[in-house]
């Protein structure tokens, strides 16, 4: 239709009628079979933050595949830089070489990933469909992070969009830049910003992405125009893209508004290993309990509150914040974390180098029963929370195995030890006789109709399955 050829009042409602369409097809809620549970698998920002090479994310996609994807850790996402060839210049953006093809669009570094120039494809045209291909023959989904917007170097060369008639200089706004991004500038809601996210996604879906993690987008500032505007690209391609929002916290008033177009989101904003920090930045562990409980009934099939990434195990080469190290978090708060992601039914996003994943932090991340909590409760809550001692419980489908209805988690985050003793009823359980099945030591314990001596440590938990 050649909407310029019609009456100015046939014009009118053509354009409005589009508009509404539009809007609708906006607002209608993801698919929830894409991420139907809550999304588990690998990044490699928390280990090698904008420094991964090919060969050392082959390296964690074959571990990843070998131990945890009997688990359920399926994706693989590299994280942000891959685009730049020289990311230890990062502090100084003047210094950055980053590449883009010839319509603009970000291509991974070829030195850094030698097979996105694989079969004599020429620079401008790298790719990582050879990556894509090698994950998604481990069994695996892979994904990538970017920056929202459209790169500044393609706006400075007015590179055309694939696939339409618009620039880069007619999708940009030059005054819309991510505070602590150099790389790109903002993308303005008009159909050629429209134009620029089509030509993004139709290429991500060329390479065989599963998983999008866009940043700068979630929170300062919440940008609801590009996340739409990405959420139609992803579908135009007709590809199952997982979209994830960061950084957090992402308000809890956008939390409906949200839910209509991306399947994860943060929470908060990042988490690192530490207990507890006195500063607002990075956030910490016990930071996350009040966060997660106010979430916590907003998750469902299709969309997932996002509790950030799991700091744990080896934290280098290269980690995105800090000196190479092992986590700082204890045995025990390892353990409590993992609890809370799972309770709160967080995706489980794990930062380690797994190339250097010990015995004990594998047996952290393959307890079968604490995975099955995360993956198929239907509701959770916390149930109290008096001084340092917070309780959760969490709804179990019928099939669960071993008969269990519910999670009982009980934490204590305080400094001291705690010995529990209480009633089913405080945690909003019906007066009975239980039969216990510890989570952690794996232990089933005889039918108890209170709890009765529990005694936990600073920082410590219990997870119990329980059915009468």
């Amino acid at each position: 239709m050649k909407i310029a050829r019609l009456g100015w009042r046939r014009r009118a409602a053509v354009l409005l009628a589009l508009t509404m369409a539009t809007h609708a097809a906006t607002q209608a809620p993801a698919p929830p079979d894409i991420a139907a549970t809550p999304p588990m698998g690998w990044n490699s920002w928390d280990a090698y933050g904008l420094t991964i090479t090919e060969d050392q994310f082959r390296a964690n996609v074959k571990i990843l595949a070998t131990e945890l994807k009997p688990y359920g850790w399926n994706y693989a996402v590299i994280d942000e830089g891959w685009f730049m060839a020289n990311p230890q210049d990062r502090p100084h953006p003047e210094l950055l070489k980053l590449l883009v093809d010839t319509n603009g669009r970000y291509i991974p570094v070829p030195a850094r990933f030698p097979s996105s120039t694989a079969n004599g494809a020429p620079p401008e045209a790298a790719s990582f469909k050879p990556l894509a291909d090698f994950v998604h023959a481990q069994g695996l989904k892979f994904g990538i992070h970017i920056v929202r917007g459209i790169p500044r170097t393609s706006v400075e060369r007015n590179l055309p969009i694939a696939n339409s008639a618009f620039h880069a200089a007619d999708a940009a706004d030059t005054t819309d830049a991510c505070a602590w991004d150099p790389t790109n500038w903002g993308v303005r809601d008009t159909p050629a910003g429209q134009a620029w996210y089509d030509s993004l996604l139709s290429q991500y879906a060329a390479w065989g992405v599963d998983l999008l993690k866009v940043d700068c987008i979630a929170s300062h500032p919440y940008k609801i125009a590009e996340i739409r505007m990405i959420r139609r690209a992803i579908d135009r391609t007709g590809r199952p893209i997982v979209l994830s929002l960061s950084p957090g916290p992402t308000a809890l008033d956008n939390a409906a508004e949200v839910s209509t177009v991306a399947q994860m989101w943060r929470i908060s904003d990042d988490i690192w290993d530490y207990w507890s920090n006195p500063k607002p930045w990075p956030r910490s562990v016990l930071s996350q309990f009040p966060t997660t409980a106010a979430w916590a009934q907003y998750a469902k099939p299709g969309n997932w509150p996002d509790a950030d990434m799991l700091p744990l195990g080896e934290l280098r080469p290269s980690p995105g914040d800090g000196q190479p190290r092992s986590t700082r978090l204890t045995p025990t708060e390892q353990r409590t974390l993992l609890t809370l992601w799972a309770m709160a039914r967080s995706p489980l996003i794990l930062g380690a180098n797994l190339t250097q994943l010990d015995g004990p932090t594998l047996d952290l991340l393959t307890n079968r029963d604490l995975i099955q909590i995360d993956q198929a409760a239907t509701a959770s809550r916390e149930v109290l929370h008096s001084g340092d001692v917070i309780a959760w419980t969490a709804d179990l489908l019928p099939s669960f195995p071993g008969g269990y209805t519910t999670a009982l988690a009980i934490f204590n985050t305080g400094d001291s030890q705690q010995i529990i003793n209480s009633s089913f009823e405080a945690y909003n359980l019906a007066p009975d006789i239980y039969r216990i099945h510890d989570v952690w030591t794996g232990k089933t314990l005889a039918k108890v109709k209170s709890v009765e001596n529990l005694t936990l440590e600073p920082h410590a938990c219990t997870l119990w399955l329980i059915r009468k």
